[in-house]
């Protein structure tokens, strides 16, 4: 079973980036995220809609 919300970690493993590059990006706002408290979730929804949007050519 697929997680819905996912950490900055599990995010970089699916990407196959590291957790540097992937923190990055989601505090940069590249990657749509949301914080809880202190740490950083992303929805599998909006993380599935970003990857589309890169593979139609869109730029980070």
């Amino acid at each position: 079973m697929e997680k819905e919300i996912m950490t900055v970690a599990q995010v970089a493993e699916y990407l196959q980036l590291s957790e540097m590059t992937t923190y990055k990006l989601v505090q940069e706002g590249k990657i749509p995220g949301f914080k809880i408290g202190r740490h950083w979730r992303v929805k599998r929804a909006d993380l599935d809609e970003f990857i589309e949007r890169l593979k139609n050519g869109e730029r980070i």
